[in-house]
């Protein structure tokens, strides 16, 4: 048998490294194109049960490729060509980091003999993303020994294993070729040929009994409150986290990515409207916790972060099965690295005695007020209507994906809570605009489930490469065009005189045509009504459908500004309060 070719040595090994994250459980592979890349595309294109997504702008891919892994039990991985190329995930990176979500990344790179030289589209790539990857492997070049290719196996399975645990992320492997980079025969699909391969098994956290009895003697009979950013959790921690919350008669403020908010669970012990009534100085100066039970990210809403500053120091318990520390309030006493779902139950079984009386109806009172507020005024926030008509027409199950700046805040207000099983996702590791679309779309690609995307007119402008992905995806995609960055309205900045061309910056652009190029249908609306129509007839369409909501910036500024002072105003803290 004549020897390999050099192409067919990039091939097969590559071939290794593919295979190994096919074993560790990786089947979907997101691919922009390039020439150096060849072999490790070659490698999955051959494979009969690996998934490829080909997306041209690598910025748009990695947010599409965070999309699917946000809601996979496996990351995605990412294959792109030398240079600058993968420099364009770092957004993307950035986000999975800070987000704790896994992702693999696999860059093709020039040989040695090629870098510091001026060869074209080569740049240094070793560790080209810095911290914020779990890990980093620099492949050596192509050995075809038995043994290279053995640890090519291992290597893979290591990376998977490193976005996993012990603090989910992303992972960065660097593979350099030499041309020729293909083979001379092209090659044909193949089945993997199964081997040996390395099981992971993860721990599951828990306390000693004795931690938890320290901890249950914290929260025993005095007043409290239970805090819940959004986190990796299982399907099981609404209803383990609402039995603690029952049995210690306690509230528990909710943030909408936290999963609390919707579902068939007992909603009795959620507020959802917090960030309306704790607005009021009276309120918050009365209603004191004496500690705080805090699990996942720190919540989206600033009046809720700053209600929390008013705790003593050292009076939280802050539960974070990961490595991370999101308290930037610094009022920590007490950090628990065991998993969410299993500290409830283990703190439901302790000997606990639920707090006074009167803390957890005066908040089920004032949460109902601020609602009752917000659907019995003439004109509230027309945004407040428009997810009141969502949450009523979308379907059972349906995933959101709610985008920065204003969107999620908005979604925080008004959205308050149901039986409906809705399911609230967004990018908030590092709270960016850009990438929203490509990670609603990735979303919507991997699931059954009804899947819509809530942006604003610059989120859609920041990522309109992504909507190429949109083709042949069953989504509805709603634009909230308030003319720009009208979240710094709400901010000192609002008062300067370069106020419009510097903060705000509207685009001008007409999504119409936007919509046009990618081939999308597009419905224009500016009012309930108009967009209940519209959305209905999204709903109808097997395609992804474009709803661009047109909002009045000052209007709503002023409806917003309205509703918080009547809270306040009509806002009863009366002797049972």
């Amino acid at each position: 048998m004549p020897p390999l070719d050099h192409g067919q040595h990039n091939l097969v090994w590559s071939q290794a490294l593919i295979d190994g994250l096919f074993e560790s459980g990786i089947r979907k592979f997101i691919i922009s194109p390039g020439s150096r890349s060849t072999p490790l595309v070659l490698a999955c294109t051959q494979h009969r049960d690996i998934h490829t997504w080909v997306l041209q702008d690598e910025r748009s891919a990695a947010f599409f490729a965070l999309g699917i892994s946000k809601i996979s039990p496996k990351p995605a991985a990412l294959i792109s060509t030398s240079g600058s190329a993968p420099a364009n995930w770092f957004p993307a990176v950035i986000e999975a980091s800070q987000d704790q979500q896994a992702l693999i990344l696999i860059s093709a790179d020039r040989p040695a003999e090629l870098q510091d030289c001026g060869a074209n589209q080569t740049i240094d790539q070793n560790r080209l993303f810095g911290r914020h990857t779990r890990a980093y492997y620099a492949l050596p070049e192509v050995d075809m020994t038995a043994e290279k290719l053995h640890f090519i196996r291992i290597v893979a399975t290591k990376a998977v294993e490193r976005s996993l645990w012990p603090s989910p992320g992303p992972v960065h492997i660097n593979v350099p070729f030499d041309e020729p980079l293909m083979p001379v025969d092209t090659p044909s699909p193949r089945a993997l040929k199964q081997q040996s391969s390395t099981q992971i098994h993860f721990p599951h956290l828990a306390l000693a009994e004795e931690n938890i009895t320290h901890l249950a003697e914290i929260l025993t009979g005095r007043k409290g409150l239970i805090v819940c950013g959004r986190g990796n959790y299982t399907p099981d921690f609404p209803t383990t986290l609402c039995t603690l919350a029952n049995k210690l008669a306690c509230p528990v403020l909710a943030d909408p990515l936290s999963g609390l908010r919707f579902g068939p669970h007992d909603h009795s012990t959620v507020i959802a409207h917090y960030d309306a009534f704790l607005r009021n100085k009276a309120f918050r100066s009365k209603y004191r916790p004496e500690w705080l039970l805090r699990f996942g990210a720190i919540p989206t809403s600033k009046v809720l972060l700053q209600y929390l500053r008013r705790v003593e120091r050292n009076a939280t318990v802050l539960v974070t099965p990961y490595g991370s520390w999101p308290d930037p309030t610094y009022t920590t006493g007490h950090t628990v690295r065991a998993a969410p779902e299993s500290l409830c139950q283990q703190l439901s079984h302790a000997t606990l005695k639920p707090m006074d009386d009167e803390w957890l109806p005066a908040f089920q009172r004032q949460d109902q007020h601020a609602a009752n507020i917000l659907y019995s005024m003439e004109q509230p926030p027309i945004e407040s209507k428009i997810l009141n008509v969502l949450c009523q027409l979308c379907p059972q199950g349906s995933l959101w994906f709610c985008g920065n700046s204003m969107v999620i805040r908005d979604v925080d207000s008004f959205t308050g809570k149901g039986k409906k099983r809705i399911t609230f996702v967004g990018n908030r590791g590092a709270s960016g605009i850009d990438g929203n679309i490509s990670t609603s779309l990735g979303m919507a690609a991997v699931t059954k489930k009804p899947v819509v995307g809530l942006f604003g007119d610059l989120a859609l402008y920041h990522d309109m490469n992504g909507l190429i992905a949109a083709q042949g995806v069953n989504t509805t995609l709603i634009v909230f065009n308030n003319g720009g960055g009208a979240v710094f309205g709400y901010l000192p900045q609002a008062e300067l005189v370069d106020f419009e061309r510097f903060w705000l910056a509207p685009t001008g652009l007409d999504l119409s045509k936007v919509a046009d190029l990618y081939g999308i249908t597009h419905r224009r609306v500016d009012t309930p009504l108009g967009f209940k129509n519209a959305l209905a007839e999204a709903f109808a369409s097997t395609d992804t459908f474009f709803i661009e909501v047109m909002i009045d910036r000052i209007e709503s500024l002023c409806r917003h500004r309205a509703y918080w002072e009547t809270v306040i105003k009509e806002q009863s803290l009366g002797a049972r309060d």
